[in-house]
């Protein structure tokens, strides 16, 4: 198209635009909204340093990029993308033969971008960010295509999140939970002692001071600020004089609102026992389903999530049960209390959301957490706006120190970040939250550096523990060829060495009491089931049941299932995979020991496609009765 085409081909719009590419007298203009917020934000494509023909195309990518369903649905999303044009056209800008046109971008421009910012850990997440935005550009040369489809350079490594120790966890938690208590009796007794004066229950003896603190609780609660009337030196609207008397702005009104420390310590506790994202705790709705009903017997809260990185799959619902989180209760579990229900998500979803009840009215916010916010000493205002750098301030005024010393033996102030409680938490729990668990061992664990070796250790442990009751427990017992054959002649002998009678020994080898790995001689008599009723345990417990026994046509099976479970060895965290699958791998690779290794390979090649069907059915838990 040509540039004339192309500028008639943009909407004339005046001031008032909805989303989208606009042209404002000689200025490109791209109008994006967050999803989330209904902000809105310009971005500017007629300042960059190129023709205008290449302004045309990044604007047109950046619209494209950022448009309803492109993937990027907050202003922080594309705020990168952004910033990955501006870099793009500053680097071409600068070359001695810059490019004019689209099919003039060649793929040296993206080495030769790379290459100029080599001394930045971003450099290769910033080329990522260049590329999904060119992904979307119209008249691209072939070459430069191809270029946007290879792999990139791998990621240089930042600095490493370090997990918490548990009783490092267990120190952030008690000091959020001092925070919150201590609000909740502030608010619920200030709210009381309203109530009362409102109804008139409070005597009148005559104090003007107590008259004054009560003509300030009713201010802060219905308007969520002091008295103020306006003052010619200051130009503006300051507190009557008298009020100070009673404390600064700040103290006056947290009597019925929380602080911004104490609004940040009930993220910091939401983290704590729930592994969420830090935007998803920061947003979290205070609209909710209750799917107990409101019967008090186990409480339970669904609230509405969001991940705007994960696009179509972005919304979630979290869960809040009154159920409390095993890492965060004390050693001795009956000193929990009434006034512990912040030891569960859903008590402290109940608590955050009675205490921003007003504060969260008056500002219209639809937010869990609300906060004040002081614009200045004197004039406070209720904020639903949070930042991750609140965070460390709030644990610095806590004093919070780390395990380790420094070298000179001095305490070390305990580094705490969402971020740092998430990890903490996956690792402490070894449960994926909100994410698949490959990206919890390969994305989360695998590059925690906080306690590798107090973890190793425990999953030496545990796997050294499992593997120790398959070997006592034993490989089940297997017919062989050899075995069949002497079947058809003495069927009687046979059937006296493997444990059945001739009647149920000529029904496995006929196939009539197969389940997945193996023939069950007594689906009434096992171990897992009270005698005379039918087994309903998982088909993986065969392995340990003494009704099982195994056949040569079951091999190909066996050899699949014990291929998938050391394929999910690299997919699983290993704490979890030892606990849940280093027995039964373990007993599976005595039961193939049993073999050659050349029946082995010859039964895995021999596997056909009905097998494969069956153990991902099997491993998938589909076979399982529920």
């Amino acid at each position: 198209m040509s540039r004339r085409g192309r500028e008639a081909a943009l909407p004339q719009v005046g001031a008032e635009r909805a989303w989208g590419l606009h042209r404002v007298g000689s200025a490109l203009v791209v109008r994006c909204f967050d999803e989330a917020t209904g902000v809105s934000k310009d971005y500017g494509f007629s300042r960059l340093g190129v023709s205008r023909e290449l302004q045309e195309v990044l604007a047109g990518a950046f619209a494209s990029r950022t448009a309803p369903g492109g993937g990027l649905t907050s202003l922080d999303a594309m705020n990168l993308a952004y910033r990955a044009a501006t870099q793009l056209a500053e680097h071409v800008a600068g070359l001695v033969w810059s490019p004019v046109l689209p099919e003039h971008l060649l793929p040296e421009h993206l080495d030769g971008l790379l290459a100029s910012r080599s001394g930045f850990v971003s450099a290769a997440r910033d080329l990522e960010h260049v590329k999904l935005l060119l992904a979307h550009a119209e008249g691209l040369s072939e070459a430069l295509r191809a270029k946007l489809g290879e792999k990139g350079p791998r990621r240089a490594e930042g600095k490493r999140k370090e997990s918490l120790s548990r009783a490092e966890f267990k120190r952030v938690a008690e000091a959020a939970r001092a925070d919150l208590r201590g609000a909740a009796a502030r608010i619920r007794g200030n709210r009381e002692t309203l109530r009362a004066w409102r109804a008139g229950e409070l005597p009148d003896d005559g104090d003007l001071a107590g008259q004054r603190r009560m003509e300030l609780l009713e201010s802060v609660d219905r308007v969520g600020d002091v008295p103020r009337a306006w003052a010619q030196c200051h130009g503006r609207e300051a507190p009557l004089p008298w009020v100070h008397r009673f404390g600064t702005v700040e103290e006056i009104v947290s009597a019925l609102h929380l602080t911004r420390r104490e609004a940040v310590a009930g993220a910091v506790l939401m983290g704590v026992l729930t592994g969420e994202n830090a935007s998803v705790l920061w947003a979290m709705p205070a609209a909710h389903h209750r799917a107990d009903g409101y019967t008090g017997d186990l409480g339970t809260a669904i609230v509405a999530g969001r991940k705007s990185r994960r696009d179509r799959h972005q919304h979630m619902s979290l869960v809040l049960s009154q159920v409390p989180d095993w890492i965060s209760i004390p050693s001795d579990p009956q000193s929990l209390s009434a006034r512990d229900e912040l030891h569960t998500a859903f008590g402290l979803y109940v608590l955050l959301h009675e205490l921003t009840d007003r504060s969260r009215e008056l500002l219209g916010s639809r937010q869990l957490l609300v906060r004040q916010a002081l614009t200045s000493p004197d004039l406070p205002s209720l904020s639903e706006k949070f930042e991750d750098a609140m965070v460390q301030p709030w644990a610095c005024a806590h004093e919070l120190v780390a395990d380790k010393k420094d070298a000179k033996g001095r305490p070390v102030p305990l580094r705490v970040t969402l971020g740092i409680i998430r990890l903490t938490h996956l690792e402490l729990h070894q449960r994926p939250v909100a994410q698949s668990e490959r990206t919890l061992a390969t994305t989360y664990l695998a590059r925690n550096r906080g306690n590798l070796a107090e973890y190793q250790k425990v999953v030496a442990d545990a796997l050294a523990q499992e593997v120790a009751k398959a070997k006592a427990r034993g490989a089940m017992a297997a017919l062989s060829e050899e075995d069949l054959r002497q079947a058809r002649e003495e069927p009687e002998h046979v059937a006296a060495v493997y444990g059945v009678d001739v009647a149920t020994l000529r029904r496995m080898i006929d196939g009539e009491l197969d389940t997945v790995m193996n023939a069950c001689m007594d689906n009434t008599g096992g171990q897992y089931a009270p005698a005379g009723q039918p087994c309903r345990a998982s088909f993986m417990l065969c392995l340990d049941c003494p009704c099982a026994r195994a056949l040569p046509r079951h091999l190909p099976v066996q050899v699949l299932v014990h291929d998938r479970l050391a394929e999910r060895r690299a997919q699983m965290p290993p704490l979890q995979w030892a606990q849940r699958f280093a027995a039964p791998h373990a007993q599976l690779a005595d039961l193939l020991g049993q073999h050659s290794k050349t029946t082995v390979d010859d039964a895995r090649a021999g596997a056909t496609d009905d097998d494969r069907a069956l153990v991902t059915r099997f491993l998938n838990r589909e076979l399982d009765l529920r």
